[in-house]
């Protein structure tokens, strides 16, 4: 492995641990207990490939105190979720980027998550059928073995033909990836929830639809949700263990 390969390493463990660390100070220790386990990985990856005895002990050092902190953070997390108190909230800015769905929903998907639950009743218009595509997309692309998405919307009143079909189209191509749709409206609901069955709830202010608009077909953002702008909204995770259907 070449010094620069190291290096390069050892620059994305410090930018992925510094991360985890700004979470922590915060509160956001589901999100932070990730990025701690990310960054020792990388840690140890450059570890494997340093010979220096002075620099090997280093790492470790750091490599400890890391996965020191990374284990009490479980341990709080864990006893959060198992006394039933687990809240985190993430308030996302006017304009701010770095908020696709990989990024926000990533430390709540795990191995064992099999079934989700999207209570929105703005899945309607096309961009918004377009933000189910990509959540669903995101889960199929995740660390998890999706097999059922519930989705609880709203029917659109004027005009339900493109939202049916759209739909429809999209329930036949997650049949195809071996994932079933279940499909309800409601004309009542108004709370917008997506609730996991490995315990995880998340509850968006604005539900999927909190990017805005890009400013052209040609503008940075339009395809990566990562540089996307957001509408103000605030992010509410809670946990429970055991998971209704909505």
């Amino acid at each position: 492995m070449t010094q620069n390969h190291v290096s390069g390493m050892e620059t994305s463990a410090i930018s992925v641990l510094k991360r985890a660390v700004e979470l922590d100070q915060i509160g956001r220790f589901q999100e932070s207990l990730v990025c701690y386990q990310e960054g020792i990985q990388l840690l140890m990856d450059v570890l494997k490939a340093v010979k220096d005895d002075s620099k090997r002990g280093h790492y470790r050092d750091k490599i400890k105190g890391y996965m020191d902190r990374a284990e009490q953070i479980k341990v709080h997390v864990n006893q959060m979720k198992e006394d039933g108190k687990y809240h985190e909230q993430i308030k996302i800015a006017e304009d701010a980027t770095g908020y696709s769905y990989e990024a926000l929903f990533k430390p709540y998907i795990s191995t064992l998550l099999t079934e989700v639950w999207v209570q929105d009743p703005y899945i309607r218009h096309t961009h918004q059928l377009y933000n189910f595509l990509r959540f669903c997309e995101m889960l199929l692309k995740a660390s998890c073995k999706v097999k059922k998405i519930h989705l609880l919307t709203s029917q659109e009143e004027t005009d339900s033909g493109q939202q049916s079909s759209a739909l429809a189209e999209l329930k036949q191509s997650l049949g195809g990836q071996g994932v079933t749709l279940d499909l309800q409206y409601s004309s009542t609901i108004h709370d917008r929830e997506i609730r996991f069955d490995n315990g995880w709830i998340v509850k968006i202010g604005r539900g999927l639809d909190y990017f805005k608009r890009p400013k052209g077909r040609f503008s940075i953002g339009y395809c990566d949700y990562d540089l996307r702008q957001c509408q103000e909204t605030n992010v509410d995770i809670f946990h429970t263990k055991h998971t209704k259907t909505l």
